[in-house]
Protein backbone atom coordinates (compact mmCIF):
# COMPACT_ATOMS: atom_id res chain seq x y z
CA UNK A 1 0.00 0.00 0.00
CA UNK A 2 1.23 3.46 -0.44
CA UNK A 3 3.04 5.83 1.77
CA UNK A 4 0.29 7.85 4.13
CA UNK A 5 1.66 10.87 3.50
CA UNK A 6 3.36 12.76 1.11
CA UNK A 7 6.68 14.36 2.23
CA UNK A 8 5.29 18.01 1.40
CA UNK A 9 2.54 17.26 3.68
CA UNK A 10 4.37 15.92 6.82
CA UNK A 11 6.72 19.10 5.95
CA UNK A 12 3.51 21.57 6.11
CA UNK A 13 2.47 19.63 9.34
CA UNK A 14 5.50 19.76 11.12
CA UNK A 15 5.72 23.50 10.17
CA UNK A 16 2.06 24.08 11.46
CA UNK A 17 2.76 22.46 14.68
CA UNK A 18 6.02 24.77 15.19
CA UNK A 19 3.88 27.80 14.50
CA UNK A 20 1.18 26.80 16.76
CA UNK A 21 4.01 26.37 19.75
CA UNK A 22 5.81 29.15 19.09
CA UNK A 23 4.04 31.66 17.44
CA UNK A 24 0.62 31.11 18.57
CA UNK A 25 1.82 30.08 21.61
CA UNK A 26 -0.68 27.58 22.22
CA UNK A 27 -0.57 25.45 25.42
CA UNK A 28 0.81 21.67 24.91
CA UNK A 29 -2.66 20.42 25.89
CA UNK A 30 -4.10 22.03 22.92
CA UNK A 31 -1.15 21.22 20.27
CA UNK A 32 -1.31 17.36 21.43
CA UNK A 33 -5.71 17.22 21.00
CA UNK A 34 -5.03 19.28 17.83
CA UNK A 35 -2.18 16.81 15.71
CA UNK A 36 -4.28 14.36 16.97
CA UNK A 37 -6.87 15.35 15.38
CA UNK A 38 -5.49 16.26 12.03
CA UNK A 39 -3.49 12.98 12.44
CA UNK A 40 -6.66 11.16 12.36
CA UNK A 41 -8.48 12.72 9.54
CA UNK A 42 -5.11 12.58 7.40
CA UNK A 43 -5.61 8.93 8.14
CA UNK A 44 -8.75 8.70 7.28
CA UNK A 45 -7.93 10.44 3.96
CA UNK A 46 -5.15 7.90 3.17
CA UNK A 47 -7.72 4.38 4.36
CA UNK A 48 -10.53 6.26 1.88
CA UNK A 49 -8.52 7.24 -1.14
CA UNK A 50 -6.63 4.76 -0.88
CA UNK A 51 -3.70 6.23 -2.08
CA UNK A 52 -1.12 9.18 -0.59
CA UNK A 53 -2.57 12.09 0.98
CA UNK A 54 -0.53 15.15 -0.99
CA UNK A 55 -1.49 18.85 -1.16
CA UNK A 56 -3.19 18.33 -4.04
CA UNK A 57 -5.66 16.10 -2.88
CA UNK A 58 -5.95 18.40 0.60
CA UNK A 59 -6.94 21.10 -1.73
CA UNK A 60 -9.31 19.07 -3.80
CA UNK A 61 -11.40 18.15 -1.27
CA UNK A 62 -15.54 18.12 -0.92
CA UNK A 63 -17.68 18.42 1.57
CA UNK A 64 -18.93 15.14 1.10
CA UNK A 65 -15.59 13.72 1.88
CA UNK A 66 -15.40 15.73 5.18
CA UNK A 67 -19.14 14.28 6.41
CA UNK A 68 -18.00 10.75 5.66
CA UNK A 69 -15.19 11.59 8.12
CA UNK A 70 -17.30 13.11 10.19
CA UNK A 71 -19.86 9.97 9.88
CA UNK A 72 -16.58 7.77 10.30
CA UNK A 73 -15.76 9.32 13.83
CA UNK A 74 -19.48 9.10 15.11
CA UNK A 75 -19.85 5.18 14.00
CA UNK A 76 -16.36 4.71 16.71
CA UNK A 77 -18.66 6.68 19.39
CA UNK A 78 -17.14 9.46 19.69
CA UNK A 79 -19.14 12.47 21.52
CA UNK A 80 -19.95 15.51 19.49
CA UNK A 81 -18.00 17.43 21.60
CA UNK A 82 -15.13 15.92 20.86
CA UNK A 83 -16.05 15.51 16.68
CA UNK A 84 -16.61 19.32 16.97
CA UNK A 85 -13.21 20.13 18.55
CA UNK A 86 -11.36 17.83 15.89
CA UNK A 87 -13.42 19.82 12.84
CA UNK A 88 -12.18 22.77 14.40
CA UNK A 89 -8.56 21.53 14.40
CA UNK A 90 -8.50 20.92 10.78
CA UNK A 91 -9.77 24.35 9.76
CA UNK A 92 -7.04 25.61 11.94
CA UNK A 93 -4.52 23.08 9.99
CA UNK A 94 -6.15 24.31 6.33
CA UNK A 95 -5.96 27.64 7.35
CA UNK A 96 -2.24 27.56 7.82
CA UNK A 97 -2.00 25.67 4.77
CA UNK A 98 -4.08 28.70 2.74
CA UNK A 99 -1.77 31.36 4.20
CA UNK A 100 1.40 29.23 3.52
CA UNK A 101 1.04 26.64 1.03
CA UNK A 102 -1.70 28.39 -1.02
CA UNK A 103 -4.34 25.89 -0.34
CA UNK A 104 -7.97 27.01 -0.04
CA UNK A 105 -10.58 24.74 0.39
CA UNK A 106 -14.05 26.52 0.89
CA UNK A 107 -15.43 23.25 2.07
CA UNK A 108 -12.99 22.62 4.41
CA UNK A 109 -13.40 26.32 6.34
CA UNK A 110 -17.50 26.19 5.45
CA UNK A 111 -18.57 22.97 6.72
CA UNK A 112 -20.92 23.52 9.78
CA UNK A 113 -20.10 21.70 12.68
CA UNK A 114 -22.22 18.87 14.52
CA UNK A 115 -25.18 19.99 16.78
CA UNK A 116 -24.24 19.49 20.33
CA UNK A 117 -27.21 17.66 21.94
CA UNK A 118 -25.87 18.15 26.15
CA UNK A 119 -24.25 21.76 26.88
CA UNK A 120 -21.43 22.42 28.33
CA UNK A 121 -21.41 24.08 31.88
CA UNK A 122 -21.88 27.80 31.92
CA UNK A 123 -18.64 28.38 33.67
CA UNK A 124 -16.15 26.36 31.80
CA UNK A 125 -13.97 24.12 33.34
CA UNK A 126 -10.20 24.46 33.07
CA UNK A 127 -8.95 22.47 29.87
CA UNK A 128 -12.01 24.53 28.28
CA UNK A 129 -11.11 27.87 29.12
CA UNK A 130 -7.58 27.32 28.19
CA UNK A 131 -8.21 25.95 24.98
CA UNK A 132 -11.03 28.54 24.27
CA UNK A 133 -8.31 30.95 24.45
CA UNK A 134 -5.64 29.12 22.35
CA UNK A 135 -8.72 29.50 19.85
CA UNK A 136 -8.86 32.35 19.80
CA UNK A 137 -5.12 33.46 18.69
CA UNK A 138 -5.30 30.77 16.14
CA UNK A 139 -8.44 31.17 14.48
CA UNK A 140 -7.98 34.02 12.83
CA UNK A 141 -6.01 34.82 9.39
CA UNK A 142 -4.48 39.10 10.80
CA UNK A 143 -1.90 37.64 13.19
CA UNK A 144 -1.96 40.48 15.01
CA UNK A 145 -5.87 40.34 15.80
CA UNK A 146 -5.77 36.72 16.90
CA UNK A 147 -3.22 38.30 19.48
CA UNK A 148 -5.10 41.04 20.71
CA UNK A 149 -7.94 39.25 21.19
CA UNK A 150 -6.46 36.26 22.93
CA UNK A 151 -4.43 38.85 25.33
CA UNK A 152 -8.26 40.06 26.25
CA UNK A 153 -9.48 36.44 26.74
CA UNK A 154 -6.09 36.29 29.26
CA UNK A 155 -7.23 39.17 31.18
CA UNK A 156 -10.64 37.79 31.79
CA UNK A 157 -9.99 34.53 33.06
CA UNK A 158 -6.50 35.43 34.72
CA UNK A 159 -7.31 38.65 36.17
CA UNK A 160 -11.37 38.62 36.41
CA UNK A 161 -11.67 41.54 34.67
CA UNK A 162 -15.07 42.27 33.27
CA UNK A 163 -15.28 42.79 29.57
CA UNK A 164 -15.31 46.73 29.84
CA UNK A 165 -12.66 47.61 32.36
CA UNK A 166 -10.20 45.14 29.51
CA UNK A 167 -11.15 47.34 26.79
CA UNK A 168 -10.93 50.56 28.87
CA UNK A 169 -7.03 49.65 29.78
CA UNK A 170 -4.40 52.19 29.00
CA UNK A 171 -0.98 51.62 27.55
CA UNK A 172 0.14 52.78 30.88
CA UNK A 173 -1.93 51.05 33.07
CA UNK A 174 0.20 47.59 32.36
CA UNK A 175 3.13 47.24 34.83
CA UNK A 176 4.50 44.01 34.09
CA UNK A 177 7.94 45.18 35.58
CA UNK A 178 6.11 45.35 38.77
CA UNK A 179 3.45 42.50 38.38
CA UNK A 180 0.39 44.03 38.77
CA UNK A 181 -2.90 46.01 37.01
CA UNK A 182 -4.91 49.62 37.11
CA UNK A 183 -8.03 48.47 36.65
CA UNK A 184 -10.71 51.17 36.55
CA UNK A 185 -14.43 49.28 37.51
CA UNK A 186 -17.95 50.07 37.84
CA UNK A 187 -18.56 53.54 39.51
CA UNK A 188 -15.03 54.49 38.53
CA UNK A 189 -13.42 52.63 41.45
CA UNK A 190 -10.35 52.19 40.58
CA UNK A 191 -8.23 48.45 41.61
CA UNK A 192 -4.81 47.21 41.28
CA UNK A 193 -4.74 43.34 40.14
CA UNK A 194 -1.75 41.10 40.32
CA UNK A 195 -0.51 40.41 37.02
CA UNK A 196 1.06 37.00 35.77
CA UNK A 197 3.74 36.41 33.32
CA UNK A 198 1.23 34.29 31.60
CA UNK A 199 -0.82 37.23 30.88
CA UNK A 200 1.78 39.78 30.62
CA UNK A 201 3.22 37.87 27.74
CA UNK A 202 0.26 37.75 26.03
CA UNK A 203 -0.35 41.69 26.21
CA UNK A 204 3.34 42.02 25.12
CA UNK A 205 2.81 39.70 22.54
CA UNK A 206 0.51 41.57 21.07
CA UNK A 207 1.73 45.42 21.37
CA UNK A 208 4.92 43.79 19.10
CA UNK A 209 2.04 42.90 16.26
CA UNK A 210 -0.16 45.14 16.61
CA UNK A 211 0.67 47.68 13.20
CA UNK A 212 -1.06 50.72 14.94
CA UNK A 213 1.36 52.82 16.71
CA UNK A 214 -0.13 54.23 20.42
CA UNK A 215 1.19 56.35 23.36
CA UNK A 216 0.90 56.00 27.18
CA UNK A 217 -2.08 57.55 27.30
CA UNK A 218 -3.92 55.91 24.56
CA UNK A 219 -6.12 52.89 24.33
CA UNK A 220 -4.07 49.57 24.89
CA UNK A 221 -6.56 47.42 22.94
CA UNK A 222 -7.06 48.77 19.40
CA UNK A 223 -9.69 48.19 16.64
CA UNK A 224 -8.36 48.17 12.61
CA UNK A 225 -9.26 51.56 12.27
CA UNK A 226 -7.21 52.89 15.08
CA UNK A 227 -9.86 53.48 17.57
CA UNK A 228 -10.35 51.85 21.13
CA UNK A 229 -11.65 48.53 20.37
CA UNK A 230 -15.59 47.28 21.54
CA UNK A 231 -16.89 45.01 23.39
CA UNK A 232 -18.69 44.14 20.50
CA UNK A 233 -16.25 42.99 18.46
CA UNK A 234 -14.71 41.16 20.72
CA UNK A 235 -18.03 39.62 21.38
CA UNK A 236 -18.54 38.43 17.84
CA UNK A 237 -15.40 37.25 17.50
CA UNK A 238 -16.03 34.93 20.51
CA UNK A 239 -19.63 33.97 18.98
CA UNK A 240 -18.09 32.61 16.13
CA UNK A 241 -15.08 30.83 17.78
CA UNK A 242 -18.22 28.80 19.81
CA UNK A 243 -19.51 27.77 16.28
CA UNK A 244 -16.52 26.63 15.08
CA UNK A 245 -15.88 24.90 18.05
CA UNK A 246 -19.12 23.70 18.79
CA UNK A 247 -19.28 25.49 22.10
CA UNK A 248 -22.98 26.48 23.62
CA UNK A 249 -24.12 29.91 23.51
CA UNK A 250 -23.05 30.21 27.40
CA UNK A 251 -19.51 30.53 26.94
CA UNK A 252 -19.18 34.61 27.11
CA UNK A 253 -16.66 36.93 28.24
CA UNK A 254 -18.64 37.08 31.50
CA UNK A 255 -18.12 33.13 31.74
CA UNK A 256 -14.58 33.42 31.53
CA UNK A 257 -14.36 35.98 34.32
CA UNK A 258 -16.97 33.61 36.19
CA UNK A 259 -14.03 31.01 35.33
CA UNK A 260 -11.71 33.02 37.18
CA UNK A 261 -13.68 33.40 40.32
CA UNK A 262 -14.91 29.81 40.56
CA UNK A 263 -11.42 28.21 39.71
CA UNK A 264 -9.37 30.22 42.37
CA UNK A 265 -12.25 29.18 45.21
CA UNK A 266 -11.80 25.25 43.81
CA UNK A 267 -7.89 25.75 44.36
CA UNK A 268 -8.71 27.00 47.86
CA UNK A 269 -8.31 31.09 47.83
CA UNK A 270 -10.32 32.70 50.36
CA UNK A 271 -14.08 34.05 49.12
CA UNK A 272 -13.00 37.54 50.61
CA UNK A 273 -9.55 38.00 48.47
CA UNK A 274 -11.71 36.98 45.18
CA UNK A 275 -13.83 39.34 46.24
CA UNK A 276 -11.29 42.35 46.09
CA UNK A 277 -10.17 40.98 43.32
CA UNK A 278 -13.45 41.02 41.25
CA UNK A 279 -13.79 44.39 42.13
CA UNK A 280 -16.78 43.35 43.89
CA UNK A 281 -18.34 46.06 46.71
CA UNK A 282 -19.87 43.57 49.11
CA UNK A 283 -19.29 39.24 49.53
CA UNK A 284 -22.57 38.61 48.29
CA UNK A 285 -22.57 39.30 45.37
CA UNK A 286 -19.09 37.09 45.14
CA UNK A 287 -21.16 34.22 46.14
CA UNK A 288 -23.57 34.49 42.80
CA UNK A 289 -20.49 33.78 40.60
CA UNK A 290 -18.94 31.22 42.75
CA UNK A 291 -21.93 29.13 43.57
CA UNK A 292 -20.63 28.67 47.12
CA UNK A 293 -23.30 28.01 49.65
CA UNK A 294 -24.54 29.77 52.83
CA UNK A 295 -22.33 28.38 55.82
CA UNK A 296 -18.78 28.81 52.76
CA UNK A 297 -20.13 32.28 52.66
CA UNK A 298 -20.59 32.75 56.41
CA UNK A 299 -17.45 30.59 57.04
CA UNK A 300 -15.75 33.35 55.28
CA UNK A 301 -16.84 36.37 56.82
CA UNK A 302 -16.83 34.96 60.04
CA UNK A 303 -12.66 34.50 59.11
CA UNK A 304 -12.57 38.13 57.45
CA UNK A 305 -14.44 40.74 59.73
CA UNK A 306 -12.76 41.94 62.31
CA UNK A 307 -16.25 42.08 64.76
CA UNK A 308 -17.26 38.43 63.80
Amino acid sequence: MSAPLHSAVQAQLKAWVAELAGVRRASQHSITAYVHDVSGFLAFLHQHHGSTVDLAMLGALEERELRSWMAYRRGKGLASTSNARALSAVRTFYRYLNRHAGIENIAALQISGPKLSKPLPKSPDEDQASSALSALAEHEREEWIGARDHAIACLLYGCGLRISEALALNVGDVHPESGSLRVRGKGGKVRDVPLMKIVADAITQYQAQCPIAVNKSGALFLGKQGDRLSARVFQRRLQTLRRQMGLPESLTPHALRHAFATHLLSRGAELRDIQELLGHSSLSTTQRYTHVDTSRLLEAYNKAHPGA
